[in-house]
C-alpha cells in the first residue's frame, strides 16, 4: 500500500522528550501534594493528553487534573520543552518522505504552539506541511480529534481516507486512528509497552526509525 498523506506524533516518535516531561510532571505531582511514583510509573504519561494522564494514573478528579496540567506547563514552557532530542535518524526519514513526493502532518495532542517551537528548535518545522496540536483549554486533546482536525487542514474528506496513514508510539494513536478510519503504524523505539501497540490494533509495527521508510516507501 502507499499512501500520499502521512500524519506523525510528536513525542516519542520525531523526538524523544522523555526528560523534559517527566521533569515536569514531577513538579507539577509535587505541587499538589501528591506522591512521586517510579521512573517506570512516570513514563505512562508520555502519550496520553495531560489531563487524561493526571486522571488514570495520579487517580484525580477533572478538575484537579486541569490544574495539575496547567501546573505542568508553567514549567515545561520555559525549561521542559527543549529538555528534547530528535531520533537518530528522524531528520533523513523525513528528507527521504518529501524527496519521494510526500505529504506530511504533524498531529499531536501536545499544546500547537509547544509544537511549533520544538519542531523550529531542532530545524525540523520545514518537513511538515501542517502542523496541527492540542489546546490548552484541553478542548482539542484527543487523538482522534487532532487527527480529523489534520486532515481537515490539509482539505481532504472521507474519500481520501485511504491514503493517509497515521504513525505513532502509543496506543492513542492508533486508536484515534482507527476512529477516523485511516491506517495506523505503531513504533516501537518510543514509550509504547510491549504489545501495547498489537492490542490498540495497529495495522503495522516499526521497530526502528529506518523501518518508516521501509513501510511507506
Amino acid at each position: 500500500m502507499s499512501w500520499k498523506y502521512i500524519l506523525f506524533d510528536l513525542d516519542g516518535t520525531i523526538t524523544d522528550s522523555s526528560e523534559g516531561i517527566i521533569n515536569c510532571i514531577i513538579y507539577a505531582l509535587g505541587k499538589m501534594g501528591h506522591d512521586i511514583p517510579s521512573y517506570k510509573e512516570l513514563y505512562r504519561y508520555i502519550g496520553p493528553p495531560l489531563y487524561k494522564g493526571f486522571q488514570e494514573i495520579a487517580g484525580m478528579e477533572y478538575k484537579e487534573a486541569l490544574e495539575a496540567a496547567a501546573i505542568y506547563r508553567e514549567k515545561y514552557s520555559v525549561t521542559g520543552l527543549f529538555e528534547n532530542k530528535p531520533y537518530d535518524g528522524i531528520e533523513e526519514v523525513l528528507k527521504i518522505l518529501k524527496e519521494n513526493g510526500k505529504v506530511t502532518g504533524l498531529a499531536t495532542s501536545k499544546p500547537e504552539e509547544y509544537a511549533i517551537r520544538i519542531l523550529e528548535h531542532f530545524n525540523l518545522a520545514g518537513y511538515f506541511d501542517k502542523i496541527t496540536g492540542g489546546v490548552p483549554d484541553g478542548s482539542r486533546n484527543d487523538k482522534e480529534i487532532i487527527i480529523e482536525e489534520s486532515i481537515s487542514r490539509f482539505g481532504l474528506s472521507g474519500k481520501d481516507k485511504p491514503d493517509i496513514i497515521m504513525i505513532g508510539d502509543r496506543k492513542y494513536d492508533i486508536i484515534g486512528a482507527k476512529k477516523c478510519g485511516i491506517a495506523s503504524a505503531g513504533v516501537y523505539y518510543g514509550f509504547a509497552r510491549k504489545g501495547e501497540l498489537e492490542e490498540a490494533g495497529a495495522d503495522y509495527i516499526i521497530d526502528t526509525v529506518s523501518g518508516i521508510t521501509g513501510l511507506l516507501l
